[in-house]
């Protein structure tokens, strides 16, 4: 046992040096982390600060947000956000009924895809006291229309011969993580980019709204208390701190950088932790309910877009 514990440790620590590595996505540690599960590679030494990763990293992505393109973007189209995200979330809840899917994943499903994909079910997670098997299943949803709309946003955009700066804010809107976005945008056009990745930016924020909101709504029943995300008051610090010290860039994009890993590290966690019967359990209600969730934000933005702009 002791042999067997010890080496489960080594594999561990390889899957963490890993995730620090350039090209090892997300979606490549869940699946790693998986491929552990199967094999019964696990341990609750490393597990076990899953949701302090997940925590730590969205603060430490708050240093690479850049305030000042934040505000000036949201001066012009803060109502178009408030209502693609309300309504997003809303729609989101409804289907997650609908199909039967269990509520706590449905509200990471409905973040993730109304605000900014996986950083948007991290920060939620804690807050809701989300299961590492609802996170994945969630991520999962998210990892697999990230990558169809890397493909598909592209060919669309030139089928509506739409402007640069129409598609890049549809791709903001419509496509889960920022990773996506700015290679959706990219392929399109430079100027798509820069309006897709400022957009995107001013969707990221609204991950401390939601996350205060569902934090209110999911107090404990026996004490009536909420639970603060105390977290989310750390990473609005991180950003206001990257904004008024400019100076300090270099070592904040570090920080960035790390909180990304971080994410990446949690994801291996996830995967290591969840059983095959778990994922059976699940069915294909969840994937069918974000789906239609996507096909939803992405129809009515592009209408609203390509009619109204």
């Amino acid at each position: 046992m002791y042999q067997f514990s010890k080496k489960t440790s080594y594999l561990f620590f390889i899957g963490i040096a890993l995730c620090f590595m350039p090209g090892f996505s997300p979606a490549t540690a869940l699946i790693t982390g998986l491929f552990f599960s199967m094999f019964g590679i696990k341990t609750a030494r490393f597990t076990k600060y899953t949701s302090s990763v997940l925590q730590a990293s969205i603060i430490l992505m708050g240093f690479g947000m850049n305030l000042t393109l934040v505000i000036e973007a949201s001066k012009s189209g803060f109502g178009f956000t408030a209502m693609s995200v309300i309504s997003t979330i809303s729609i989101g809840l409804l289907l997650g009924k609908l199909f039967k899917v269990e509520k706590v994943t449905s509200i990471l499903i409905a973040a993730g895809t109304a605000i900014c994909g996986g950083s948007a079910i991290a920060a939620v997670a804690p807050v809701i006291n989300a299961k590492n098997k609802q996170v994945l299943f969630a991520m999962a949803v998210v990892f697999v229309l990230n990558s169809v709309a890397l493909i598909l946003f592209p060919i669309i955009g030139h089928y509506f011969e739409m402007s640069q700066e129409t598609f890049g804010f549809w791709s903001a809107i419509a496509i889960h993580d920022t990773s996506s976005v700015v290679g959706a945008s990219s392929a399109y056009g430079e100027k798509a980019l820069e309006i897709a990745t400022t957009v995107k930016l001013t969707r990221a924020l609204w991950i401390i709204p939601v996350s205060i909101v569902f934090a209110i709504f999911n107090k404990n029943t026996e004490s009536g208390k909420i639970k603060i995300p105390w977290f989310i008051g750390v990473f609005v610090l991180a950003i206001i701190t990257a904004h008024l010290v400019p100076q300090w860039q270099d070592g904040f994009a570090i920080l960035n950088w790390l909180g990304k890993k971080g994410m990446i590290i949690a994801l291996l966690f996830i995967g290591s932790s969840i059983s095959v019967s778990e994922i059976r359990e699940t069915g294909s209600n969840t994937f069918i309910m974000g789906i239609l969730l996507w096909i939803f934000i992405g129809t009515t933005s592009l209408y609203l877009l390509l009619t109204h702009v």
